[in-house]
């Protein structure tokens, strides 16, 4: 992105904040931002060479004294990036002082006194953002980076943080401006012959465009993935070895295990990464018919559970025949829209279920007690989610509900496009469903978006960031 001319400060207001973790260490660090940060950076620090913050250059590095109410606080270094070369495109003022609570706080609280405000929640992203410093796609993607716990969810969003998925994005939104010129040539001067587009060209150049969106949209299921993760229930009737399921593959024990049926009565719930797939698990309370109250409440939120999941775990014991419970279950399963991946626990034990009952699911059959859970489940998972394609996949995934959203509108619109052409109604109408769809990309990016949504967004990030 190039850099903006002058500063953009839709603030009057300089905010500061603790951008380091709240507790003790080597370093502690506050950020100032905003059209009085290097006066306010003059009042409370002295540089040791004797010059004024005003006299320091820009992106550099200065030793001196920290100072609170006038009086010495700390020996720290200041960094000055002046408007517009910042992250938020304002001036910016960062202090490093030692890392002491008490510390950095009191240096805050000098910042404040000195004219400055405290600063929201990602108020300087969102500085950045409004002053045209980077992308809302580029802004999640810090969240993501903050926010990773696995290699490849570190990977994916240091893609985006660089922009890779608004390169996607930005492809196809030129594609689609390109072709609306030509159409609206064409239609406000029938005579003049200033399309460069025959029909025949339009067409193909619009399946094109619907292509990279197909694409574009089709990448989520890896990014929900492995960014978001799936709502992931164990279900089964009780005493199939639920429980010790969700300890295998937690490699902890995390749930009561006991050969008395119905030990679980609520909910149990854990994330864990099952290869690159991150799985927000529940296990649940055994699905079964019970005039005790309490175990009652405990099956009515298991089936909930069961219509809220993205992943069905459906635990049965293989050394038992199937009993009505575990036709009950079948009858359950056979009404979700979530895949659902039979485990046959028990495996070593001689085998009485009826397998035949479990041909339209993908089954394992294990023990819990001797594996903890199916060798095969972690590439299975990476083989139906995509994941194991990653490594192949073109970069810039989408990887949250909003920008999926707005990427299957926008493809949506130009199906409703192409169906128009192809039905013989006139290019300007065709074109209003195309301004709709670069108008649904935009909001990846943040071309067009809500205050709200805006807000939103921004409002998960650290005050500090």
């Amino acid at each position: 992105m190039q850099e903006m001319e002058a500063p953009m400060n839709f603030w009057g207001d300089t905010v500061a904040a603790i951008s380091t973790p709240y507790g003790k260490g080597g370093v502690g660090m506050i950020r100032i931002s905003g059209p009085e940060a290097l006066a306010v950076a003059e009042a409370m620090f002295r540089p040791q060479s004797g010059r004024t913050v005003g006299e320091l250059p820009d992106r550099q590095a200065t030793y001196g004294k920290i100072l609170y109410k006038k009086e010495f606080l700390d020996d720290g270094v200041l960094t000055l990036y002046k408007a517009p070369r910042s992250f938020t495109g304002e001036n910016v003022a960062e202090i490093c002082c030692h890392g002491g609570v008490l510390l950095t706080e009191k240096v805050l609280e000098s910042a404040l006194l000195c004219g400055a405000v405290p600063a929201g929640a990602g108020e300087f992203s969102k500085r950045a953002f409004l002053n045209g410093k980077i992308t809302l796609s580029e802004a999640e993607a810090v969240i993501d980076l903050i926010n990773a716990e696995s290699e490849v969810q570190l990977r994916i969003a240091g893609e985006n943080s660089t922009g890779a998925l608004g390169r996607r994005v930005q492809e196809i939104y030129e594609a689609l401006c390109r072709l609306l010129a030509s159409m609206y040539a064409f239609t406000d001067y029938p005579d003049e012959d200033l399309t460069d587009l025959s029909p025949k060209e339009l067409g193909a150049e619009l399946l094109n465009i619907r292509k990279k969106l197909e694409n574009l949209t089709a990448g989520y299921r890896q990014g929900h993935a492995v960014m978001e993760g799936l709502k992931t229930v164990i279900v089964g009737r009780p005493n199939t070895g639920k429980s010790s399921l969700l300890n295998g593959i937690l490699g902890k024990d995390r749930a009561i295990v006991s050969p008395v049926a119905g030990t679980t009565r609520d909910t149990v719930e854990e994330n864990v990464f099952v290869g690159r797939v991150l799985l927000h698990l529940c296990d649940t309370a055994g699905i079964h018919g019970t005039t005790n109250d309490v175990e009652r409440l405990g099956v009515k939120r298991s089936l909930e559970k069961l219509k809220e999941a993205e992943l069905i775990l459906a635990v049965f014991d293989g050394s038992e025949e199937a009993s009505g419970e575990d036709r009950q279950l079948l009858g359950l399963l056979g009404e979700q829209r979530a895949p659902v991946i039979a485990l046959l626990n028990k495996s070593d034990l001689p085998a009485r279920f009826e397998r035949t009952l479990l041909a339209p699911y993908k089954t394992f059959a294990f023990s819990a007690k001797e594996e903890g859970m199916p060798r095969e489940l972690p590439r299975y998972l990476e083989e139906l989610f995509e994941t194991d394609r990653l490594n192949t996949s073109e970069k810039g995934l989408l990887t949250n509900a909003r920008q999926a959203a707005a990427a299957e509108e926008a493809l949506a619109a130009v199906d409703r496009a192409l169906e128009a052409l192809e039905m013989g109604q006139t290019q300007d109408l065709a074109a209003l469903d195309l301004e709709i769809a670069m108008e649904r990309l935009g909001e990846i990016d943040g071309r067009s978006v809500r205050e709200d949504i805006v807000s939103e967004i921004f409002s998960r990030f650290c005050v500090g960031k």
